[in-house]
């Protein structure tokens, strides 16, 4: 699925930062917007070279560190060797990634931030931020012994 035509909020973004945003920072941003997953480069290279065949992996690449560094998107690295890639998320969420899939799940659990903040205090800290990733494979009737 294309994204749309319309400015995307992440673009919205970019501008809201200062950032110039050329024909092809457009595309990527669309494409990053549109995304239910959590692609790496290649992936999001191949989507944006659908919607303009001009755009090379460099530019993909380039965009990509542009927009983290202005904070308007998040890098993950869950261990596959390669970074993936969302955009900043409006509210805090953690990752559960599936090791058989590949699949990244996103949740919110206040049973747990509130656990993590209870540890930070005990150990004489005021949490500010954290990053929260789980590993797992999924349980069927062939795991029920793992």
């Amino acid at each position: 699925m294309a994204p749309e035509r319309n400015g995307s909020k992440l673009e919205d973004l970019c501008a809201a930062k200062g950032l110039r945003m050329t024909d092809h920072r457009r595309v990527i941003a669309r494409v990053l917007d549109a995304a239910d997953d959590h692609p790496d480069v290649e992936e999001l290279y191949r989507r944006a070279s659908e919607i303009d065949p001009r755009i090379s992996i460099a530019t993909v690449y380039r965009t990509l560190k542009l927009f983290e560094d202005a904070g308007v998107i998040e890098r993950h690295d869950f261990g596959e060797g390669r970074a993936r890639y969302e955009t900043a998320p409006e509210e805090h969420h953690d990752h559960l990634i599936d090791l058989r899939s590949g699949e990244v799940i996103e949740f919110a659990n206040e049973e747990i931030e509130a656990l993590q903040a209870a540890i930070a205090a005990k150990l004489g800290y005021r949490l500010v931020g954290h990053r929260l990733e789980l590993y797992g494979v999924r349980l069927d009737s062939t795991d029920e012994g793992e």
